[in-house]
């Protein structure tokens, strides 16, 4: 937090500093939910100097995902959005923002791993995983975005727990916000509540998946008949190929048909989200 003077006042007023991208030519912007935190009025700044007054138009506290409008006479440059489905430990990446209001600043590293699970850094309640790496992230980096090495988005910087050890959401998460933040908006409708089925999931690597034809371990317990190591195929008649297939068929679909494979058979569960 960085004091600011009310005018005509000797009051200090708490300013926060943070980054963001655009992800659409009519003004709208990604930053992190954390960074709009208690702020009444928020201004942007763009790469040019050009400053505009922000609307705040969604926000996601638990995945920390804020999305904010601003008001431009003319096209703005964009980001793409890339799959972070698709990224393996080693890639190469960028990560781009604002440390201590120092504009347009960059540094690189690598994925350290593609799957750091929430829970594993005291988030509790937290179903997401996060992109690990060893890019460097300081205060104002937060909101700001990590690419690969063609320029496409596949993680938002969120998180940095010591020099070398970063975290950032991944990108498919981010597609999935836009998604159905474009949905509530369209039906006029507030922010549905998170639904769940009260598992925990590990993904796979792809030799182990190819090997046995099979994508995810469900780890714990669940009332609805899913046992430890149970592994999920289908959901609703569709492969599933990810973490977030999961994820996306919980928030969409009341009820879920599940072909899982326990031991060395195939069983049909019928689940309804929480």
């Amino acid at each position: 937090m960085f004091p600011s003077r009310l005018p005509f006042s000797n009051q200090d007023i708490p300013v926060s500093s943070g980054s963001g991208f655009i992800v659409s030519e009519d003004g709208w912007i990604i930053t992190n939910a954390h960074v709009l935190s208690n702020k009444q009025h928020i201004k942007v700044e763009l790469k040019n100097g050009m400053l505009y007054d922000a609307t705040i138009k969604d926000v996601d506290q638990k995945l920390d995902i804020a999305l904010i409008k601003i008001d431009s006479e003319t096209p703005l440059p964009v980001l793409l959005l890339g799959r972070s489905s698709d990224l393996r430990p080693g890639e190469f990446v960028v990560a781009v923002g604002s440390p201590f209001s120092l504009q347009n600043t960059v540094t690189t590293g690598i994925i350290s791993t593609t799957h750091r699970g929430g829970h594993e850094l005291g988030l509790q309640n937290s179903d997401m995983d996060y992109i690990q790496t060893d890019a460097i992230i300081n205060y104002g980096n937060s909101g700001g975005p990590l690419v690969n090495l063609d320029g496409d988005v596949i993680g938002i910087n969120t998180l940095k727990v010591t020099p070398g050890i970063s975290f950032a959401i991944p990108s498919d998460r981010i597609r999935q916000f836009l998604a159905d933040s474009y949905d509530r908006q369209r039906k006029g409708r507030m922010q549905t509540k998170k639904r769940y089925i009260g598992v925990r999931m590990l993904q796979l690597s792809a030799a182990v998946s190819q090997t046995f034809h099979i994508l995810h371990f469900v780890l714990h317990f669940c009332s609805a008949g899913l046992l430890n190591q149970d592994v999920i195929i289908s959901i609703n008649g569709q492969s599933v190929h990810s973490t977030e297939d999961v994820r996306q068929a919980v928030q969409s679909d009341r009820v879920l048909s599940l072909v899982v494979q326990r031991a060395n058979e195939e069983i049909k569960l019928k689940v309804v989200p929480d």
